[in-house]
C-alpha cells in the first residue's frame, strides 16, 4: 500500500487548527507553520515538524495547504519572500483553503503552476465545533483531476463537498454563502430587537415566523444554539465577517452589482467591531442591536423541576 503523501499546513487558527488535527489523525505525515507558536507546539507535540517559512514548509511536502485571515496574506505566504513558491516542487499540489478573492487565487495560482505544480481552492463553512467533529462544508475550485487528487484530504476535513468550477470558482462561492450568511443575522438582529422591544416573547417570534417562507435554520438552529442563551463566543470572528462582506461588495462591484442590503451589513459589522466585538462571534451583532434598544433578546428559563 503506497505511503500516504506528507502535508504541509500554513495557518494554525481558530478553524485551521482542527483542520490540520484531522489530518494528522487520519495518519498524513505533518509539516506545519504558524506565526503563533501555541498551535504549532500543540501539534508538534502529536509528531508534528515545525519548520521556519512557508517555503521549508512548501519543500517537504507533496501538497501544502494554507488557511490564513486574507488575500494579502495568501499573497505574502505564496508569493513572498520565504514563500510556497520558492520551495514547491513540480506536481505538487497546492491548496488554499482561506477564504480571499477569485482574483487573487487566480493570480496566485498562476505563479504556482509557472513552477510546474497545481493549485486549487478549497475555502470552508460552518462553526469550529463542525470543524473539529470534521463536518465542514468546502467549496473545491480548479481542474477537476487535481480537486479529485486533494479528494482523501479534504474528506479528513468535511462532509459536504461542492465543485464549483475552474481555480477561483470555490472562492466566488464561499463569499456569496457569507454575504448571505451575515445578512440573515443582520436582519435577524434587527427585526428581533425592535420585535421584543415591542413586547413580543422571543418564542413567539420564532413559532410564527417558522411558519411562514421567513423561517431559515439560522433563526431554528444557530441562533438558539448560543446567542439566543447569551453565548458569543467565537465560532467565526466578527472581524472575519467583515472581511468577507468587503471581498463580497468587491467581487459584486467587479459583476456590475449594486449593493445596499451589504453596503449595510458590512456597516453593521463594522459598528459591531469597534464596540469590541471583533474578535467574538458575528452574531455579537445582535449585541449592538439589542444596546440600542435596551432589551435582551433571549429564550426563556427552563422552569425549575420540583
Amino acid at each position: 500500500m503506497a505511503s500516504k503523501p506528507t502535508v504541509g499546513f500554513i495557518g494554525l487558527g481558530t478553524i485551521g487548527l482542527p483542520m490540520a488535527s484531522n489530518l494528522q489523525k487520519a495518519g498524513y505525515p505533518m509539516v506545519i507553520h504558524d506565526l503563533n507558536p501555541a498551535p504549532v507546539a500543540e501539534m508538534a507535540v502529536r509528531g508534528a515538524k515545525a519548520l521556519g517559512s512557508p517555503a521549508e514548509v512548501a519543500a517537504a511536502s507533496d501538497v501544502v495547504i494554507t488557511m490564513v485571515p486574507d488575500a494579502p496574506d495568501v499573497e505574502q505566504v505564496a508569493l513572498g519572500p520565504r514563500g510556497i513558491i520558492h520551495g514547491i516542487r513540480p506536481r505538487c499540489i497546492y491548496m488554499d483553503m482561506s477564504t480571499i478573492d477569485p482574483g487573487t487565487t487566480r493570480k496566485v495560482g498562476a505563479a504556482i503552476r509557472a513552477k510546474g505544480a497545481r493549485m486549487v481552492d478549497c475555502p470552508v463553512a460552518r462553526s469550529v465545533d463542525e470543524a473539529r467533529a470534521g463536518k465542514l462544508s468546502i467549496m473545491m475550485g480548479g481542474e477537476r483531476a487535481d480537486v479529485e487528487a486533494v479528494q482523501p484530504l479534504l474528506n479528513c476535513m468535511g462532509n459536504t463537498f461542492t465543485y464549483c468550477g475552474p481555480l477561483g470558482s470555490g472562492e466566488a462561492m464561499k463569499l456569496v454563502n457569507n454575504y448571505i450568511s451575515a445578512s440573515i443575522v443582520a436582519a435577524h438582529a434587527e427585526a428581533l430587537s425592535f420585535g421584543v422591544k415591542a413586547g413580543l416573547s422571543l418564542e413567539t417570534i420564532m413559532r410564527v415566523v417558522g411558519s411562514t417562507f421567513a423561517g431559515s435554520r439560522m433563526l431554528n438552529e444557530l441562533l438558539p444554539a448560543r446567542a439566543f442563551k447569551g453565548d458569543f463566543r467565537a465560532g467565526f470572528f466578527a472581524r472575519l465577517s467583515r472581511k468577507d462582506i468587503r471581498l463580497g461588495l468587491t467581487l459584486a462591484m467587479e459583476m456590475g452589482v449594486d449593493t445596499p442590503v451589504g453596503r449595510g451589513v458590512y456597516e453593521t459589522l463594522e459598528q459591531t467591531c469597534a464596540a469590541g466585538y471583533a474578535t467574538d462571534d458575528l452574531t455579537s451583532m445582535l449585541r449592538l442591536r439589542e444596546e440600542q434598544a435596551g432589551v435582551k433578546v433571549r429564550l426563556a428559563q427552563a422552569p425549575k423541576s420540583a
